[in-house]
């Protein structure tokens, strides 16, 4: 006669059958069995008990853009199914796979309006592309496996609802599939002539371009070749940073408002544009019309929907780049990767002077060369949405042995501390920083004593200006004066130690220069409390609208105010402008 077992059981029997190491959530009623399962296999699957589900998703969405593989975060029904919705949506909009294991009331009582029943199938609709609820114990191992399959797959959310009851039912002990990436995931085979024609639209060009993206971040050694070998200047989007040392003598930094002026102007020089794993969003930040386009991905279905192309190729970004280096140099003009590098030069010698800014206040530049300076060749930073993202995309060098995460396209405050989290788990020998502004890290902070609890040594910079800084200056740019933007101030030193780690607070670059050394080396979560001073994240290149929204605000501000705004000074103003 055929053994039986719990049908949880065998959902760690799948779980583990895919390499999963880990599960973010929080235990509830109607994941209870579950919780009982993992605890059966704590020993090969770590459940992360987090303090709010957001925060679980938000990591797992981070593990999956750290180590390529599948993220899995667990929630009850109605309330903590809710709470996962940013991360998920941040895992959607970033295009990596994660896993929702989420509980739902017993069989029997759905749709009955019980007490928390929500319709998450409904509700998840919209941010997953595996989205079923189990009707059978029976089927849960297969739809188990199919969620995770199809994530995987996909590059996307899966999520499955599972009643309450189901799990602890006993079901055959048959379930077996094939699992692992290698089973389930081909690359197109790449044509001859599709590398010919590219050959020949490189040469034909010139100001070529090259724009890479998280497509290209597993193909750097490659993408190194390709760009020295053939003389062209690269941007990489804020995502891929790092890919390419951002100090590479190729590299213009990114593009876009958080960018640098020489790639913005590179861009609109150029008349060839290789989009290499991307697909990028800003599209006024793109070539000008009558630029050539290639476009390298694995995806099919970006290609050509922000910028119209002469070739698209679907395929792995590392096996075009061998496929083309196998040519040899095909591009021998380097005119335009020197007038490239000259205006980086100048922009550049810009930057070390904002570097070395000192003042009453720590100015946000004079921070990320501080925090560069103890940073590591091999340093996670998980950075946080806001001026945090301005200063750390201008002014941290990442270098290839470096990992640079944010939450790209959603840009959800609050996701730094979480991604930190992930590091530390994933990658405990490798020191990580995560940087947020104080609104941002206040949305998740009580989340630090996660890290105190699993014992994760990690430095948390909390970029203090008591206010809402981003919004401040998109307010500004849009013509609007400043309102609600101002935050109470909060100790959060205080704060870390109330979670049984360290805080510092620093007021001056003095103290930040002084407590340096200390922080290169943390055996407990670690908190630094500085108090930046407010300054315009201005964009590398102030376009017109913009330049008319500042002009606006100050007329507003004297009109209605009766008072003359602070603005940026003069001097960057006009560097960013012309």
């Amino acid at each position: 006669m055929m053994g039986k077992v719990k049908a949880s059981d065998i959902m760690m029997e799948v779980m583990e059958s895919w390499n999963i190491e880990r599960v973010y959530g929080l235990p509830g009623d109607s994941v209870d069995t579950t919780v009982d399962a993992l605890r059966k296999k704590k020993d090969e699957i770590e459940f992360i008990q987090v303090r709010h589900e957001e925060v679980a998703s938000l990591a797992a969405a981070s593990e999956a853009k750290l180590t390529g593989n599948i993220g899995v975060c667990l929630s009850i029904g109605g309330p903590g199914a809710i709470h996962l919705l940013n991360g998920l949506y941040d895992a959607k909009m970033d295009h990596v796979p994660v896993l929702a294991i989420v509980g739902q009331v017993s069989s029997s009582l759905v749709n009955s309006n019980f007490f928390q029943e929500v319709d998450t199938t409904e509700m998840f609709q919209d941010v997953a592309v595996f989205n079923k609820m189990v009707q059978s114990a029976d089927s849960l191992p297969r739809l188990l496996d199919e969620g995770i399959r199809t994530a995987i797959n996909q590059r996307g959310v899966a999520v499955l609802t599972i009643p309450d009851d189901l799990p602890a039912k006993m079901i055959p002990n048959t379930y077996k599939n094939v699992t692992g990436k290698e089973n389930i995931f081909r690359t197109p085979a790449i044509e001859k002539q599709d590398i010919e024609k590219v050959i020949q639209l490189l040469q034909e060009a010139k100001h070529p371009i090259v724009l890479s993206g998280v497509g290209a971040k597993n193909s750097g050694k490659e993408l190194k070749a390709f760009i020295e070998k053939n003389h062209l200047p690269i941007i990489q989007t804020m995502p891929s940073k790092g890919t390419i040392a951002d100090n590479h003598p190729n590299s213009l930094g990114n593009v876009g408002k958080l960018g640098t002026k020489p790639a913005y102007e590179a861009m609109k020089e150029a008349d060839l544009i290789l989009l290499l794993g991307t697909n990028y969003p800003y599209v006024d930040y793109l070539p000008n019309k009558g630029c050539r386009g290639i476009q390298v991905d694995i995806n099919p279905d970006v290609m050509g929907t922000r910028f119209p192309l002469d070739i698209a190729i679907e395929a792995d970004v590392k096996d075009f780049l061998e496929a083309i280096l196998s040519y040899g140099e095909v591009y021998k003009n380097d005119r335009f990767l020197l007038a490239c590098q000259q205006t980086m030069s100048h922009w550049n010698n810009w930057m070390e002077e904002e570097r070395s800014r000192k003042g009453e206040f720590i100015h946000p530049a004079f921070l990320m060369d501080s925090i560069e300076k103890i940073a590591k060749k091999d340093t996670i930073f998980s950075i946080d949405v806001g001026t945090s993202t301005s200063w750390g995309a201008r002014f941290l060098r990442v270098q290839p042995t470096q990992s640079y995460l944010i939450s790209a396209w959603l840009g959800t405050m609050g996701c730094a501390l979480p991604g930190a989290l992930a590091a530390k788990l994933n990658y405990p020998e490798r020191q990580t920083i995560s940087i947020a502004g104080d609104g941002a890290f206040s949305m998740v902070m009580q989340d630090f004593v996660t890290a105190v609890k699993y014992k994760l040594p990690f430095v948390q910079f909390v970029l203090n200006n008591q206010k809402l800084a981003f919004i401040e200056y998109e307010q500004q740019s849009a013509g609007q004066l400043n309102y609600e933007i101002d935050l109470h101030d909060i100790d959060y030193a205080k704060v870390a130690e109330a979670c049984g780690g360290v805080g510092y607070t620093v007021r001056t670059p003095e103290e930040l220069e002084k407590l340096l050394p200390t922080l290169k080396e943390v055996t407990i979560p670690t908190l630094v409390n500085v108090y930046v001073a407010d300054d315009a994240p201005l964009p590398g290149k102030i376009v017109w609208d913009e330049a008319k929204g500042y002009g606006k605000f100050s007329v507003e501000s004297i009109v209605q105010e009766h008072k003359m705004p602070t603005l940026p000074p003069l001097k960057e103003i006009i560097r960013q402008f012309f």
